[in-house]
């Protein structure tokens, strides 16, 4: 059967010899059609070609078939990476994506959030930060997840932030090195802030070594303009919170002619091990945690999980 003009669901139905609301019916899964009408109604769409509208279904009552994602910010490296991760996987689930961007602020996530549910999404992905109001996505219930937000109230996908700051100290001191400083972000932000800077503490306790820290802004120039705060003649290797901290310090120490010291960050960044040769990064498995938080979305959608929490495990 070759269709040369767009079909509308009244089309549908003539072919298949039933009426519209039956076609309908099939378009949004609804259980009571009897299974031999479904596959004729079913067959007529194949054959022809059939596209119903995502907002038509939406209107029905079914499914949209869309995504909202809510980034904290669309240049972020990190962030794009498990973006990447969830479009994996929903589109091969048949969903298509709406993103927008929060710039950190609570008031315009919620904003976000009430035009998604107006255009009646399936359900959203929101990447958290320090004051997310978390109260407003909690009433979505099974149709969020949240990434990067430690929530009991919501689904979520968190980094191992100890693990990650662990890590990259476990490492360096595999290789001889003792006088390790650590240049993170204010403790205001929980995650990269607070988290990893008791990591880096909590492994100098472990490992016996005097702490030397400074935090700022999660910026190239504010970990540029504190890096002499934390060097000394003797200093080994600077841990920092993320690649973006690690690539200004190395900047700063190129300058100083210091490049003897080792610098490592989070994230996994190529360019910073390219630019900046002594150096490495740890990969909190941005892609992974994105592909995760797109699974339970879709597993809660069909009524097949609960509220979930996982912790993606990093690694070199």
């Amino acid at each position: 059967m070759i269709m040369t003009q767009k079909l509308t669901i009244l089309d549908i139905a003539k072919l298949a010899g039933v009426g519209k609301s039956t076609v309908s019916r099939v378009l949004t899964n609804d259980p009571k059609v009897k299974p031999a009408t479904r596959e004729k109604v079913e067959q007529v769409i194949r054959e022809s070609g059939y596209v119903p509208s995502k907002s038509a279904q939406a209107m029905r009552g079914g499914s949209a078939k869309v995504v909202g994602i809510i980034l904290s910010r669309l240049d972020s490296p990190s962030e794009n990476k498990a973006v990447s991760g969830i479009l994996d996987v929903i589109y091969k689930a048949g969903y298509d994506a709406v993103i927008m961007e929060s710039q950190f602020s609570a008031e315009k996530t919620n904003e976000h959030l009430a035009v998604l549910q107006k255009r009646n999404v399936d359900g959203v992905i929101v990447f958290g930060f320090s004051g997310c109001d978390l109260s407003r996505i909690e009433l979505l219930g099974h149709k969020a997840v949240v990434i990067a937000t430690d929530t009991d109230t919501i689904s979520s996908v968190d980094y191992d932030h100890q693990g990650l700051i662990a890590l990259a100290m476990d490492k360096l001191v595999s290789c001889g090195k003792q006088s390790i400083s650590y240049i993170g972000v204010d403790e205001s932000d929980r995650t990269t802030g607070l988290l990893r800077l008791n990591a880096y503490l909590e492994s100098c306790r472990k490992l016996g070594i005097e702490p030397c820290y400074r935090t700022g802004q999660l910026s190239y120039d504010s970990a540029y303009h504190i890096t002499d705060q934390v060097l000394s003649e003797g200093t080994e290797a600077i841990v920092c919170a993320s690649d973006t901290l690690a690539m200004g310090v190395a900047k700063r120490l190129q300058e100083l002619d210091r490049t003897d010291i080792q610098v490592s960050g989070v994230g996994a960044t190529d360019l910073l091990s390219f630019l900046f040769p002594n150096t490495f990064s740890i990969d909190p498995g941005y892609f992974e945690a994105g592909k995760a938080s797109a699974q339970l979305l879709i597993k809660q959608l069909s009524g097949q999980q609960e509220i979930t929490h996982l912790i993606q495990q990093a690694s070199y």
